[in-house]
């Protein structure tokens, strides 16, 4: 099996996506490991935490190369402005976008195997007057690919949760909840596993929007009217699917024996149950991009970069089923 090269990307310079790259750093990689970064931000974050770091320059013409403890390859993209660790700078906006553009650009031309992101700051970027939802819809645009599905792992493949609905108030769910939205979301996650896993025939289990499922349609009526006809017509063209399921005993271990996925209607419907079972070891993945992208499940924690220990085991997750996914990818 060849090495895989992967790009990685920070994020904020001012939380602990620098930390997270010098602590990565640390120990031995079985990846290239592409920092798409500025160096003078990496090297600074590596003498404040008091840590050994050694840059070397990335040469995309040579074959991939596994990854010493104590080095980094790097892809240089520098700052607009020094940064101070904990305090976010708008000037410096642009700079975590260009690192993004970067190593896409990379991933597209076939430099880089995949992207693994580090957390980024979305209010620091669209008060710099950039219109940025997230990763995930920017990635999507910059890889000309259609909408994409959000799924968080554990890093073992215990547990897959899709996301029917993401970022939006939960008042805003039910008329998101068309048919076909659904069946684009449902396709995008069968197609992802067989592609990006190397799962054959994935069993999906869809759970119900509303308590007990609409019990019958006196809890509700979009089990009725959307969610069952999108999964019987996604079963007539032979997708292996189970639902709509309560969610309340849908994550329970007999019902998710022999299941490759779940999709959640919404945001706080399946994140919370996987994050329970494996915060700290979970990866945020995103399906139907052109690409292999992966990321880890926090945030930016501006108040510890710099000077707390933090964990690093979901970028190792995101690093790992990163490279998993290059692997399973047909050739």
């Amino acid at each position: 099996m060849s090495t895989a090269r992967l790009a990685f990307t920070p994020g904020e310079p001012a939380g602990i996506g620098p930390d997270l790259a010098v602590r990565i750093a640390q120990r031995a990689q079985s990846v290239e490991l592409v920092a798409i970064a500025d160096p003078g931000l990496l090297q600074a974050r590596a003498e404040q935490l008091g840590l050994p770091l050694k840059l070397v320059p990335v040469d995309f013409d040579a074959a991939p190369q596994t990854t010493p403890a104590g080095t980094l390859a790097i892809d240089p993209v520098q700052c607009a402005r020094p940064t101070t660790p904990g305090h976010v700078d708008t000037a410096n906006a642009r700079y975590v976008l260009d690192t993004l553009d970067r190593a896409t650009d990379l991933c597209l031309s076939g430099h880089c195997d995949g992207l693994v992101t580090g957390p980024v700051h979305k209010a620091v970027i669209n008060d710099a007057g950039i219109a940025f939802s997230g990763h995930t819809g920017y990635l999507a645009h910059r890889c000309h690919s259609g909408e994409p599905v959000m799924m968080l792992a554990t890093d073992d493949g215990a547990l897959r949760v899709a996301l029917a609905t993401v970022h939006i108030p939960l008042a805003d769910v039910p008329a998101a909840l068309t048919r076909e939205n659904l069946a684009h979301v449902l396709g995008v996650t069968e197609r992802g596993l067989r592609d990006r896993f190397g799962i054959d025939r994935p069993r999906l289990l869809v759970a119900g929007l509303n308590p007990h499922a609409g019990e019958n349609g006196y809890l509700g009526r979009e089990e009725i009217d959307t969610i069952t006809p999108v999964i019987e017509a996604q079963r007539a063209r032979g997708m292996d699917i189970i639902g709509p399921l309560p969610a309340d005993t849908l994550f329970t271990p007999h019902r998710l024996a022999g299941a490759d996925a779940v999709v959640a209607m919404y945001h706080d419907q399946g994140l919370p149950v996987i994050k329970h079972l494996g915060f700290g070891r979970t990866v945020n993945i995103s399906l139907g991009l052109a690409i292999v992208r992966t990321s880890v499940d926090h945030g930016t924690a501006l108040e510890l970069a710099g000077h707390e220990s933090v964990d690093t085991g979901s970028l190792q997750a995101a690093i790992d089923t990163a490279v998993r996914m290059v692997h399973a990818q047909p050739r």
